[in-house]
């Protein structure tokens, strides 16, 4: 088991990884829309969306997996009236490769955050 850090996506806001590796699977903790320097993205759900996109494929790099290697997403959202809006932003991530997906909508989420995405991808 190998614990994953990149100073490229925030680093953990408690007492876990921002990812770990068991047998060539990376399972990453799930991303809020927080800046690398740990500053929240204040705007609308499509552009906290992309904040989170670009935390997971920092960690996906660090872990030696991709977009591409990703087996299955879990999206949580403050507002399932969002999903529309989340769902166009997750496409233009996931274009050509489909993993499988769940998306729940929760009551809240840390740091007030509109969503959070967790992957679990196979490691190149």
């Amino acid at each position: 088991m190998k614990a994953v850090h990149t100073n490229e996506a925030p680093a953990a806001i408690g007492p876990y990884s921002q990812g770990i590796i068991v047998n060539n699977v990376f399972y990453s903790s799930g991303q809020i829309p927080l800046t690398p320097a740990g500053e929240m993205v204040t705007g609308d759900v499509k552009e906290q969306t992309h904040q989170v996109f670009s935390n997971l494929q920092a960690v996906l790099k660090e872990a030696g997996a991709s977009f591409e290697t990703v087996i299955k997403a879990t999206v949580f959202i403050k507002d399932m009236n969002d999903f529309g809006a989340i769902n166009e932003v997750y496409g233009e991530y996931f274009s050509t490769h489909k993993p499988a997906r769940s998306c729940v909508e929760v009551a809240r989420l840390p740091k007030d955050a509109l969503v959070e995405i967790e992957v679990v991808a196979l490691v190149k």
